[in-house]
C-alpha cells in the first residue's frame, strides 16, 4: 500500500518513514514546498501523512491547502504541525501554549479509531509550543485525545478518515504504543479515490 509522507522539513520525518516501511508500505516523501495539492492527488496514494515541522502550518508550503483538497478522498494522518494544519483547514485556530519539548506525558483518549488497543493515559512524546484552540473547533472536528492540562492532543473528522495528533507517535520515547497508533491508521479501512 502506498503512503505519501508530506515532509515539513522536520528531523522526525525519517522515523515516520521507517515505521511505515516496517509495516510493508511503499513510502514516498514529498517536500511541502516542492509539490502542489493537485500533484499529491494525482499520485493516488492509499494514505497521506502530513508530518511535523517547525513554525506554523500556514507558512509550510501548501500544507493547509493540501489537507483541504485531500480530505474525504484519501485517509489522512496529521502529526504535530500536520495536526494543526487539519484544524486550520476546517476553520480552527492554533494558539500559543507552554513549551513542551521532548517529554513523554499521559495522553487520555477515547479508545477508538487510531487509539484502538492503546492503554488509557498512554505516554506519548510531545514537542510543541502551539496547540489547537478548543473554542475554535468547527462541528466537523471531534476531540479524540487530550493532555493532563486539557490541551487537545487528538482530532478526528466526523465524516472523513482524517485524524490528527499533536504528539509524536514516531518518537523513540513513544515506544511501541506510538507504532501501534501508526499501524492502526495504516490498516484502517480507507475511502476510494474518484476515478
Amino acid at each position: 500500500m502506498s503512503v505519501i509522507l508530506f515532509d515539513n522539513y522536520d528531523s522526525f520525518t525519517h522515523n515516520l518513514v521507517q515505521a511505515f516501511l516496517v509495516m510493508g508500505a511503499e513510502v514516498e516523501v514529498v517536500r511541502c514546498d516542492e509539490v502542489t495539492p493537485a500533484e499529491l492527488l494525482q499520485k493516488r496514494p492509499a494514505r497521506v501523512v502530513f508530518g511535523p515541522g517547525p513554525g506554523r502550518a500556514e507558512s509550510s508550503g501548501c500544507l493547509v491547502e493540501a489537507v483541504r483538497l485531500l480530505a474525504g478522498r484519501v485517509p489522512i494522518l496529521g502529526v504535530c504541525l500536520g495536526h494543526q494544519a487539519i484544524a486550520q483547514a476546517f476553520g480552527g485556530r492554533v494558539v500559543r501554549h507552554s513549551v513542551v519539548h521532548g517529554l513523554a506525558t499521559p495522553i487520555h483518549h477515547h479508545k477508538s479509531g487510531i487509539f484502538t488497543g492503546l492503554p488509557p493515559a498512554v505516554p506519548m512524546t510531545r514537542y510543541h509550543s502551539l496547540v489547537v484552540d478548543p473554542d475554535s473547533l468547527p462541528p466537523c472536528l471531534n476531540v479524540t485525545a487530550y493532555s493532563d492540562d486539557k490541551a487537545i492532543m487528538g482530532l478526528a473528522h466526523s465524516q472523513f478518515p482524517v485524524y490528527g495528533v499533536q504528539f509524536h507517535p514516531e518518537s523513540v520515547l513513544s515506544a511501541e504504543h506510538g507504532f501501534m497508533l501508526l499501524k492502526n491508521f495504516y490498516e484502517m479501512d480507507g475511502v476510494p479515490l474518484p476515478a
